[in-house]
């Protein structure tokens, strides 16, 4: 250790604290709680429920998030302030190291503040239900399904968002034929929204003798929960519902639900919960979601659907993954890339997500200036 280094952390640490103090604006923070305060003091607040509910998340985001944040950063970074001090006085192996684990934790964590300020549309707030289906019935693309789940399932836990696989169907062979994650944590929509699309595998497939070099193809759809901030409800006549239930052991039975959408000819199933129940409110909810993605799509109602005009909304390839001969990972939108392919599949993959949403408010961004010079 020597007064080089401790100068290089003492540079960091000014521009962590920069990014701190622009991530996140206290005296906005504490003036919008306390309007908000205001707004639910009214005694006309709960005539609107969805506004009331839509109210109380901001106030549970700006206080428990980021008011609660930006406060437990600006007491880290006093304690790497104190501890700089005492390093240029006298050298302390164990508080060094303490400085350069808190100096890293709190790198990630503003990199995760710096994304989400890029959130601007309305549903970025809301939990995010990811689907992954194998293109074709094969075991290289069942197995690559596999991987994209692991790899989503990954990057949920190391965000810390509460994780549950609601709908899945086996390969036969290992690998999965699709699968649908559940990452319940605010703002997950806004970041794997980036994910929606097609993503192709290209490596030596474990499956082949003769260890040829296959490309494999897996599609990703992303929807936002929708809640009880959405009132609609979808018909009873415009639902057929079946269900069965047996005995797979003595702990715990199996269950599934199967619920489809009569007008659309769209069909949810889910298996993962622990009663018929919770499996049939499970799937009602993800096919809400569908219904309210694909109506949003179409720029209609949702009683207004046009089935024949319903599109895939992963069907555009926007992501390659090399494994053979070389390693890379490259988003086609962006054109970000890395040769860390071993770390995104891994979980690995914000400088993907941050890519994308950079340049989904530059585009909106100009649009926008565009529209308002028209007028």
């Amino acid at each position: 250790m020597n007064s080089y280094n401790i100068k290089i952390q003492v540079e960091k640490l000014s521009n962590i604290l920069g990014k701190a103090e622009g991530c996140l604006d206290l005296k906005y923070l504490t003036a919008r709680v306390q309007y908000l305060d205001q707004v639910i003091a009214q005694p006309d607040f709960w005539n609107n429920p969805t506004r009331a509910y839509e109210v109380l998340q901001e106030i549970e985001y700006s206080i428990f998030y980021k008011h609660q944040q930006y406060q437990r950063w600006c007491s880290i970074l006093e304690d790497i302030k104190a501890a700089l001090e005492l390093l240029e006085l006298s050298a302390d192996e164990q508080l060094w190291q303490e400085v350069q684990s808190n100096l890293t934790q709190l790198q990630q964590e503003l990199e995760t503040a710096e994304i989400r300020q890029l959130l601007s549309d309305p549903h970025d707030q809301k939990g995010a239900l990811l689907t992954i289906t194998a293109e074709v019935d094969n075991a290289d693309a069942e197995y690559w399904a596999s991987m994209l789940l692991h790899m989503y399932w990954r990057w949920g836990k190391s965000h810390n968002y509460p994780l549950d696989v609601v709908e899945i169907s086996n390969g036969n062979e290992g690998g999965i034929k699709y699968a649908t994650l559940e990452i319940t944590a605010s703002c997950a929509y806004g970041y794997l929204k980036s994910e929606t699309g097609t993503h192709q595998l290209q490596q030596i497939s474990p499956f082949d003798a003769t260890k040829s070099l296959r490309t494999s193809l897996a599609s990703v759809e992303v929807l936002p929960i929708l809640g009880e901030s959405v009132e609609w409800e979808i018909r009873e006549k415009h639902l057929e519902i079946t269900w069965h239930r047996h005995r797979g052991s003595v702990n715990r039975p199996e269950t599934w639900v199967r619920v489809f959408h009569i007008p659309t000819g769209i069909s949810v199933f889910c298996n993962q919960q622990r009663s018929l129940m919770q499996n049939k409110e499970k799937a009602l909810a993800i096919l809400k979601s569908k219904l309210f993605a694909i109506a949003l799509a179409q720029g209609v109602q949702i009683n207004k659907i046009q089935p024949r005009q319903i599109k895939p909304l992963s069907s555009k390839l926007i992501r390659e993954y090399i494994l053979h001969p070389y390693t890379k990972v490259k988003d086609l939108r962006t054109n970000v890339e890395t040769p860390a392919a071993t770390e995104v599949l891994d979980g690995k993959i914000d400088l993907f997500i941050k890519a994308y949403l950079q340049q989904l408010n530059h585009t909106t961004s100009v649009s926008k200036e565009a529209l308002d010079n028209f007028k």
